[in-house]
């Protein structure tokens, strides 16, 4: 199945914080079992500090949080997008 874009969000904000959001849908398969593929990053340009939530094989889905990774259980694309917002928020201090 050919990939299909459901979400894609890109923005620089604040003058040093990078974010993109994009999320597809692959079909299901033994590597995307939930048939999504997705990437959520926010970058600080100034300190390099960032959050990264993803799923690829083998790992699955994940977060990574600076040097830190994770594992993330995948809901919905909803509950991703409000879970990234939040961790970005909790670890970076700043809203998106």
């Amino acid at each position: 199945m050919k990939a299909t874009l459901l979400y894609h969000q890109k923005t620089r904000f604040q003058d040093r914080y990078l974010m993109e959001m994009t999320i597809y849908e692959v079909g299901r398969s033994a590597r995307y079992p939930d048939g999504i593929k997705y990437g959520l990053v926010c970058l600080d340009l100034k300190t390099g500090r960032r959050v990264l939530l993803d799923n690829h094989h083998p790992k699955g889905h994940h977060v990574h949080v600076d040097d830190r990774q994770l594992p993330y259980v995948y809901v919905n694309d909803d509950k991703l997008i409000d879970d990234f917002k939040r961790l970005v928020l909790e670890h970076m201090r700043v809203t998106i």
